[in-house]
C-alpha cells in the first residue's frame, strides 16, 4: 500500500507543471492545495494502478483512500475516487460511513465535491437506495460542501430516471440555500432529472420560481425547450 502511494505522488511530481500550477486556482473561490498536474494525467496515473486496486482487500484500499485524501492536495483525491468507484461491485451498506466521513473531513473545493458524489456515493445509492434519507440529513448540515454533495450525489441516478420524490425532497430543503455553490449543486441535480421527467421538474420550477434563487432555476431549465425557458424565467 505504500508503495502505491509513493509511485502516486512521485508520478504527480514528476508530470506537474507551472502553467496547470498557475490557472488551476482561478476555478475555485477557496485556496486549494494542487500539485499542478492536467486532469487528464491525474487520471492515468491512477488508471495505472488498477491492476493492484482491483485484487486489494477492500478495508486497506480505504485506509490506502484516506491516507490521499488526508493529504489535502485535490489530484490525491481524484485518485482516491477512481479507486473507491473501481471497486463499486463490492459495496456494501457499511460502506456509506466511509464515504461520508471524506464528506465531512475531506472535502473542501467543489471539485472534490462532484468527483466523489458524482461517482462513489452516486453508485452506492443507487445499489442501496434506503441511504437516500442519508442523503436528505446531508442538505440540512452547516456544511457548505456537505450540502451540495447531497445534491450531486443524485445526478448520474436522476439522469437514468431514478429517485424523483427524493430529489424533489431534497431540492426542497436546499431551496432558499443562499451558498451559490450549494444552488448551483441542487440546480445541476434537477437539470440532470429534467432528462427523463421534463414535465415534473418544470412544474416544480414554476411552483418554487418566486423564492427559487435565480442561479438554481437557471441551471434547472438549461436542458428544457425554450418556450420553456421563457415561461419559467417570466416575473
Amino acid at each position: 500500500m505504500e508503495s502505491i502511494i509513493k509511485q502516486i505522488r512521485k508520478e504527480l511530481k514528476q508530470n506537474s507543471d507551472a502553467h496547470t500550477m498557475v490557472t488551476g486556482p482561478d476555478f475555485f473561490k477557496e485556496k486549494i492545495k494542487i500539485y499542478g498536474v492536467k486532469t487528464a494525467l491525474v487520471s492515468r496515473i491512477g488508471r495505472a494502478h488498477n491492476k493492484e486496486i482491483l485484487v486489494m482487500d477492500k478495508k486497506k484500499l480505504f485506509v490506502l483512500c484516506d491516507e490521499l485524501w488526508r493529504s489535502g492536495f485535490m489530484e490525491e483525491s481524484f485518485i482516491a475516487c477512481h479507486f473507491a468507484y473501481l471497486i463499486r461491485k463490492n459495496y456494501e451498506p457499511a460502506d456509506f460511513k466511509v464515504f461520508e466521513k471524506w464528506v465531512n473531513d475531506y472535502v473542501s473545493n467543489w471539485a472534490s465535491c462532484d468527483t466523489l458524489c458524482n461517482h462513489t456515493v452516486g453508485a452506492f445509492v443507487e445499489m442501496y437506495p434506503q441511504h437516500l434519507n442519508e442523503l436528505k440529513k446531508w442538505a440540512k448540515s452547516e456544511n457548505r460542501w456537505v450540502k451540495r454533495a447531497s445534491a450531486v450525489s443524485l445526478i448520474i441516478p436522476a439522469r437514468h430516471g431514478k429517485f424523483l420524490k427524493d430529489i424533489f425532497e431534497i431540492a426542497s430543503i436546499l431551496l432558499l440555500d443562499k451558498d451559490d455553490l450549494v444552488q448551483k449543486g441542487y440546480g445541476w441535480m434537477l437539470k440532470a432529472a429534467s432528462e427523463a421527467h421534463q414535465n415534473e421538474v418544470f412544474d416544480f420550477v414554476i411552483n418554487n420560481k418566486a423564492t427559487m434563487p435565480r442561479t438554481s432555476l437557471r441551471y434547472a431549465i438549461e436542458k428544457m425547450p425554450e418556450n420553456l425557458k421563457i415561461k419559467a424565467m417570466k416575473k
